[in-house]
């Protein structure tokens, strides 16, 4: 996921896809206590796509007020 590409989304989009990474980081987490977690990879690109999403909606928000 670039940046970028997040720019061109609407509000409405961001949160859909925030709420959907943090629910699948739950999942990732709740797999990793149970030893069933087998991409670990995946947990660390979660988190950073999360801060991505977070940071754009930010930008967006202060350039808008």
């Amino acid at each position: 996921m670039d940046a970028s590409d997040l720019q061109t989304k609407s509000a409405d989009e961001l949160k859909q896809m925030l709420g959907d990474l943090k629910k699948e980081q739950f999942n990732l987490r709740f797999q990793k206590a149970s030893g069933q977690l087998e991409n670990t990879a995946r947990v660390r690109v979660v988190r950073r796509d999360i801060a991505r999403i977070k940071t754009v909606m930010h930008a967006k928000a202060k350039k808008a007020g």
